[in-house]
């Protein structure tokens, strides 16, 4: 990257036009997968001349839909993109070239793409051209809207979300197993927002035996059309074949993923058009999620002991508590089954975020690694 110095007056402009271009990635965020959402907005003498954002897979990039609109005023201006461009023939053309036959005089760019089709070749490509560039500004908010496909562009597993709804005390149903309705309607509408982003969701038989839920999105905050919005792949870990025939889930029968450790058999029951796998391990399930299915970004809604595994295997990058003012008691059921004895075993998370949602409280975490 060119070595240039930059004034604050310059980095105050950068910071304002990139803050416009991640809004504009974020009417992305349900839509593109498993695509990354970016946006992209020309500046010229100080005005936006074009921009944009990618809505879709297959469809037309951001960088794109911001060059049409500014046609030949393209010609040196300062684009921000929230992702390197990409420099490779996919589906659509590679945007760095966009860029460069446009005549563009500098690209600032909030983050590099971790694909290893593009991995800094779209920022050389334009470096090539004579092109200024800068990479870097509103790095941790760009990285913050790609978290699953950055992580595994770089090599890693699919970014593991895990939700629970709890008591004050920490207890997420009766011990009978009731457990409708701990939080508001407002929590329960902003669930639907992690499943929007999500591209599986992973639950385990005890919940669907219990709940017959859709796990399904039904509604988000923004009004995004829910026809817009790919439903997640919803994954069931069913060892031994127990979820009924019936189940809600077999509404929208091609969206199910059965999965049982390793019976051939477990399924014979289920005349639905359903995909069934055998897989041994949650880790071999994520990989076999991200190799076959492009997922990025994985939601968990199970209960204490699916929870508890892959808490325990060290597979969940951020934890999402809603915490209702409510005690349901020490025989009601506790949020993980995790049974330590000592507390050197204790799992130690950061808190990112806590948040008012209607009577509840979001409390969204992220693991401290060792």
């Amino acid at each position: 990257m060119t070595d240039i110095i930059f004034t604050s007056k310059q980095d105050d402009e950068d910071q304002r036009w990139m803050q416009h271009a991640l809004i504009l990635a974020r009417r992305g965020l349900y839509t593109t997968r498993p695509n990354p959402a970016v946006g992209c907005v020309l500046v010229k003498d100080g005005q936006i001349i074009g921009e944009g954002f990618h809505p879709k897979a297959g469809e037309p990039h951001a960088e794109v839909f911001a060059l049409r609109q500014a046609g030949d005023a393209a010609r040196g201006a300062t684009a921000y993109v929230t992702l390197e461009p990409c420099s490779h023939f996919g589906r659509t053309p590679p945007c760095a070239n966009g860029l460069i036959a446009a005549q563009v005089s500098r690209v600032v760019m909030a983050t590099l793409d971790a694909n290893p089709q593009v991995a800094g070749q779209g920022l050389a490509k334009l470096e090539a051209a004579g092109i200024e560039t800068r990479v870097g500004v509103c790095q941790a908010e760009a990285q913050t809207i790609n978290t699953g496909f950055l992580k595994t562009m770089a090599g890693g597993r699919p970014f593991v979300r895990l939700k629970v709804a709890a008591s004050l005390d920490g207890r997420t149903a009766m011990s009978s197993g009731e457990s409708k309705w701990i939080t508001g309607t407002d929590a329960r509408l902003d669930v639907q927002h992690f499943r929007a982003m999500s591209g599986a969701i992973i639950t385990g038989i005890g919940t669907v035996l219990a709940d017959d839920p859709l796990l399904n999105v039904r509604k988000v905050a923004d009004g995004t059309p829910i026809d817009l919005i790919p439903q997640p792949l919803r994954v069931v870990l069913d060892r031994q074949g127990q979820i009924p025939a019936n189940a809600q889930l077999f509404n929208d029968p091609k969206s199910v993923l059965l999965v049982s450790a390793d019976s051939n058999t477990a399924f014979d029951h289920i005349n639905a058009d359903v995909e069934k796998w055998q897989c041994a391990s949650l880790e071999s399930l994520l990989d076999d999620l991200k190799t076959k299915k492009q997922i990025h970004d994985v939601l968990v809604e199970a209960g204490a002991t699916l929870s508890g595994a892959f808490i325990a295997a060290g597979l969940v990058d951020e934890l999402i508590v809603y915490l209702a003012p409510t005690l349901l008691g020490s025989l009601a059921r506790p949020m993980f089954d995790l049974p330590f004895l000592q507390m050197s075993e204790q799992i130690r998370w950061q808190t990112v975020s806590v948040a008012p949602v209607g009577d509840d409280i979001r409390w969204i975490l992220r693991l401290i690694k060792s």
